[in-house]
């Protein structure tokens, strides 16, 4: 299994260690036809990108790509704020951007205070203390499905990563609304009868590294063990072999804007 692009990169401007041309370097080194630089979007209240880098991290992929003949793609991984599927990202900043991630995180800048307890609180006592409750994995998934069917999101990020919900559903609402299902190379964030739940659903993956230093860059080791162990086809993963995805939805919308 060939990597073609790697859609999940972060540097210094958020949680990563590296610069944008050395990711770009580890990419050339790899063959990798494409990076996408995803730092976490402003409400991370740790890791955030600021606002006003914006124009200087495009820049730095432009340059970047010039320099290494590699594709340098500015996007971000944005953070779902709470139930009603609100994320960080502004429409004014669309003009910079052009892949758009998005994901459950920590230490966020949730919608209302309550969301702090509902998405960090008590999905931390389930996966710790207690089993989760049937409400809890009602509440995440209704999060997601809302979060998928009110932003033109092109990747569910690392779905169910330090939450509970109904893959299976968020698997589906993705499907149908053209939202690729990111398997995850740095994170455990589901079982292998998750997996195979999820591939059953029909939906279109993207396999991704997650780097946070240059050299992890289109590491997907991990990745491609699970998938080979849970007999995922690489038919439904569109960024390896050559491949690279048909559609993404975040084009579409700013075009129609």
């Amino acid at each position: 299994m060939q990597l073609t692009a790697d859609f999940h990169t972060h540097t210094y401007f958020s949680h990563g260690k590296g610069t944008i041309l050395e990711n770009a370097l580890e990419a050339k080194k790899k063959d990798l036809k494409q990076i996408v630089i995803t730092d976490h979007c402003y409400g991370h209240s740790i890791y955030g990108i600021k606002r006003k880098e914006l124009p200087l991290m495009k820049r730095l992929c432009e340059e970047a790509e010039k320099e290494t003949g590699v594709k340098v793609v500015l996007g971000v991984e944005t953070n779902i704020l709470g139930i009603s599927g609100k994320t960080d990202m502004k429409e004014r900043d669309f003009e910079y951007l052009e892949v758009y991630l998005a994901g459950i995180h920590k230490c966020i800048m949730y919608d209302r205070l309550k969301e702090w307890y509902l998405l960090l609180a008590t999905n931390f006592f389930a996966r710790h203390f207690v089993k989760p409750s049937e409400s809890l994995i009602k509440r995440n998934t209704k999060v997601y499905l809302n979060t998928i069917m009110k932003n033109p999101i092109d990747i569910l990020a690392h779905p169910n990563h330090a939450v509970f919900c109904d893959v299976v559903e968020v698997a589906k609402c993705c499907r149908d609304y053209g939202t690729y299902f990111e398997i995850d190379s740095r994170k455990k964030h589901l079982s292998d009868e998750e997996w195979a739940k999820v591939a059953d659903t029909g939906v279109k993956f993207i396999v991704d590294s997650d780097a946070h230093t240059p050299d992890r860059v289109g590491e997907i080791g991990f990745a491609e063990e699970l998938i080979k162990r849970v007999g995922i086809s690489e038919d439904k993963i569109y960024n390896i072999n050559g491949k690279m995805p048909d559609y993404f939805r975040f084009q579409e919308y700013k075009q129609k804007m």
